[in-house]
Order: C-alpha cells, then structure tokens, then sequence
C-alpha cells in the first residue's frame, strides 16, 4: 500500500481507500456479513481510510464501520458526512445546535470519542458562500468533537468556494475519466493551497469497469436506476452526470485503455492516481472480490504522457458535451 499526506493534516492515508455508500445501502441488495469481511480484508491490505455518511443506509455504514475497527480506532480513520438528514438549502440545518446534533449522532453510531474528519455533504451553494457553518465546524473542532473538517462538493465553484476558508482540510469531489473538469483550476489551486483532495465516483457507478450493455436493469433501490435523470438527487451523483446509454457507449470507446493492464476498472483508478495532487480514491464495494479489484490498481502500469493526451483529447471530444447539470 502507498500512503498520501491528506492535505497538509499530517494524516497520511492510504492512496486506495473505499467509501462505504454500497454497503449502506441505495446499490441494490447488500449483505452486512459480506461488508464486513470486506472492510476486514481491506485494512489487512493496508487500507487505513474509509469514508461514510450519516444517511448511507440511515446510519447503518456507520455502524458497519464502528464494528469493523474496534479495537484499531487509533490505525483507521474515518471520514463522515452531516447535512443531508435535513433541508440543505435551510440556513438553519447548519446552526451549531442542529450540526452539533449531527455529530453527535455520528460519533455515537461511530462508538468514537472523535471523528478524523467530518464533511458537509454536497450542502446548497448558498450556504458555502455564506459561510456560517464554517464557524460552527472551527467550534466543533475547538471542542475536540472533530479533528478536521472538509466539504463534499458537487461543482468546481462550490470547491474554490470552500478554498477561500483556510480550515477546510480536504474536498470531495467527483473525478473520473468522464469528469474532468476539475483538473483545469480546481484541482491545482486545491493542492496549491495544500487541501487534500478525496476522489468518489472513480468508476462513474461503474460505467468505467466496461461491463455494463445498455438493456442492463438494475435493482428497484438501486440510485442507478432511480437516480438516473437526478430525479431523487443531483444528477452528477449517478454515472457522472452521463446518461445510462450514452455511457455505455462512451465507455466502449475507452476499453483500450485496458490493453497492458489488468482491467479496464483497475486502469481508470490508475489514471486518477497518476494525478499527484489527488490524495485519495474511494470506489465502493460491497464483497471481497470488488475490494479486490479496486486494490490491483496498485499494481497497474502508469499511463504514458501519450496516453494522457489521447484521454483528455477523449473527454473534450466525445463526453463533456453529454454531462448533464452543473458541475
């Protein structure tokens, strides 16, 4: 396993680590014995960093996690989210009595005396540009509640938004071979400004694995297949803001990048983490087998410069035209 400095926290975590959104729940039918032998077999690898939410199976990741490494609270980190139990576009979800609240809920289910690092979860623009809720963090912090906190973000304005705080310590975003946008300022100003950088949708729900066809069905509570349009949520969150179809079909023209290498998913993890500013990606799981796959981009031939050219030159072309939704 490699290790990344998380920003400039002193955190150093491992360069693959795994959200726990699919174990939760909202990826179909889960199996918490199998989630928990998968958490045990990653941090065997080396893992040492997983990411949660406090609405990823209402709670229930959380606990997964909270069982998973008792005993190692002082090995593993762990990231959660707070906001989206409430309305994130009402000021008042981000008062210190309601994220107090949050956090507390959190470090209960969590069975920790403090969370490592504790992130809006992809709150209303507005609400970054106010800023209040900064303030309240500084206190939760001040408290010893959280040791660092950060934002998950759905666009790049939203990320140098939270740039201008100085005790935002990291940014979530959505990067991938289909979403590149953030490479352009929001990736090197991040960096820059030493705010580590953590990677979801790597695999953009899967389409980047190559293994999907378009009359594929996923499961009724399966976000996608309810999320598809953003009908439930923003759209960025479900196949990168791609259509279902259009998707399939993007990643047809991409499966050479497999060629040398041991998967087409393993190689589009690799090309994220040849991007040395980013500090870590978190694709989901929910088996052994998936946890497994994801840690053989380790393993992967890094992409020439060439390669890298043929790629961007890709997204300009064929896919940014097709994102849907501000991002």
């Amino acid at each position: 396993m490699n290790y990344r400095e998380l920003g400039n926290t002193g955190i150093m975590i491992s360069e693959v680590s795994f959200g726990t959104w699919a174990i939760g729940g909202s990826w179909g039918m889960t199996s918490d014995t199998e989630a928990l032998k998968s958490l045990e077999y990653a941090m065997d690898q080396g893992v040492n960093f997983f990411d949660t939410a406090d609405v990823y199976g209402d709670g229930h990741s959380e606990k997964l996690l909270a069982k998973a490494t008792k005993g190692k609270e002082n090995q593993i980190y762990i990231a959660t989210k707070f906001c989206r139990q409430g309305d994130i576009f009402d000021p008042k979800n981000y008062s210190y009595e309601t994220v107090s609240r949050y956090c507390e809920d959190s470090l209960r289910r969590l069975n920790r005396e403090a969370i490592d690092l504790y992130q809006i979860h992809c709150p209303a623009t507005e609400i970054l540009k106010d800023g209040s809720v900064f303030e309240v963090l500084d206190r939760l912090k001040q408290q010893g509640k959280i040791r660092h906190y950060g934002v998950s973000v759905e666009t790049v304005e939203e990320g140098l938004i939270c740039l201008e705080h100085p005790n935002v310590k990291s940014l979530q975003i959505i990067f991938n071979m289909f979403r590149q946008k953030p490479l352009e300022k929001l990736i090197p100003e991040a960096y820059e400004k030493g705010v580590g950088l953590l990677v979801r949708l790597p695999l953009a729900s899967g389409l980047l694995t190559g293994k999907f066809t378009t009359d594929h069905v996923f499961e009724e509570d399966d976000h996608r297949r309810f999320n598809e349009n953003g009908e439930a949520f923003n759209v960025g969150e479900t196949f990168a803001g791609l259509g279902f179809r259009k998707g399939v079909e993007l990643a047809e023209g991409l499966k050479w990048i497999a060629e040398g290498r041991q998967s087409m998913a393993s190689a589009a993890l690799r090309w994220i983490l040849d991007q040395k500013e980013i500090t870590c990606i978190i694709p989901g799981f929910k088996n052994v087998k998936q946890v497994e796959d994801n840690l053989s981009a380790l393993e992967t031939k890094l992409f020439s410069e060439e390669e890298e050219q043929e790629i961007q030159q890709f997204y300009q072309e064929k896919v940014k035209n097709y994102i849907r939704g501000p991002y």
